[in-house]
């Protein structure tokens, strides 16, 4: 990959509109405000586009959003309703979509445009405290149905050349995400899970890294950390377009909502200072 590549990301985008109750929440976020606020700094130029894989929106086949202005989805429930008003009116790219719809189908995908799908919480959310003035133009591409972990990884190649385009790749989920243990039940599982995502991340080679995420499900808890994948997928497209790339743990607590370990992480260099 040439240097002038911009790096990838996988970024756990917290719980629902959180950057917009900060009243509600107090300093629960800070640490990962600060970590998404830093971003801009890593990566040392403005992208010409943000590539947003979204654990909130699952296809049968890989979709991209395609619309020049998209809407917003308040997938959430039980927030107050402030937080159903709230807007990120970045700008679409739709020759984004299409040039990336293009690069899945030369892999083999039947990737499709939706015109009409707006940005989920899993992109808002996270994307505020990044670009918080929304002026950078953003797609979203969905997860496929199934979940099937090499599909991920080879979209994530496919999608490789954006990184030379000025496109910025973010896989939006989260490194635990098991709702009925969000909280001190969740501890141990998080915290196995976590030792073993960084290790897996942060010290394997290439080759074994890429084995040990196309078989995540054999990793200690790791069905009781991500009962259901779809907050994990995102992390193996970002991966797959960085995949010879060295990883960085931009992101880690150990006490997250009291006791859950959490983790983002970069594939690639940061620009340097």
């Amino acid at each position: 990959m040439d240097s002038s590549a911009l790096p990838t990301y996988f970024l756990s985008h917290g719980g629902g509109p959180w950057p917009f109750m900060k009243e509600q929440y107090g300093s629960t976020y800070d640490v990962l405000e600060a970590s998404l606020a830093d971003i801009p700094r890593q990566i040392g130029v403005r992208p010409n586009a943000v590539l947003v894989v979204s654990g909130h929106w699952e296809e049968r086949e890989f979709t991209l959003s395609s619309s020049a202005a998209p809407g917003m989805i308040y997938d959430y429930g039980g927030f107050p309703s402030h937080t159903y008003q709230v807007r990120y009116p970045a700008p679409g790219a739709p020759e984004l979509a299409a040039r990336a719809a293009i690069l899945l189908a030369q892999a083999g995908f039947n990737a499709g445009l939706d015109p009409n799908r707006g940005f989920d919480h899993g992109t808002f959310s996270m994307l505020y405290p990044v670009y918080p003035h929304a002026d950078v133009p953003v797609v979203q591409l969905s997860l496929r149905q199934g979940f099937n972990p090499q599909a991920h990884v080879d979209a994530g190649r496919a999608l490789a050349p954006l990184r030379s385009e000025g496109v910025l790749i973010i896989g939006s989920g989260l490194s635990y995400h098991n709702l009925h243990q969000f909280g001190p039940g969740g501890r141990l599982a998080s915290h196995k899970f976590d030792d073993w995502l960084r290790f897996a991340l942060l010290e394997l080679a290439p080759a074994e890294r890429t084995s040990a995420l196309l078989h995540w499900d054999q990793a200690p808890y790791a069905r009781m950390a991500h009962p259901r994948e779809e907050h994990l997928m995102p992390l193996l497209v970002a991966y797959g377009a960085a995949e010879h790339e060295a990883a960085h743990c931009v992101y880690h607590e150990d006490e997250f909502f009291g006791s859950l370990a959490v983790s983002s992480f970069r594939f690639g260099q940061a620009a340097q200072p």
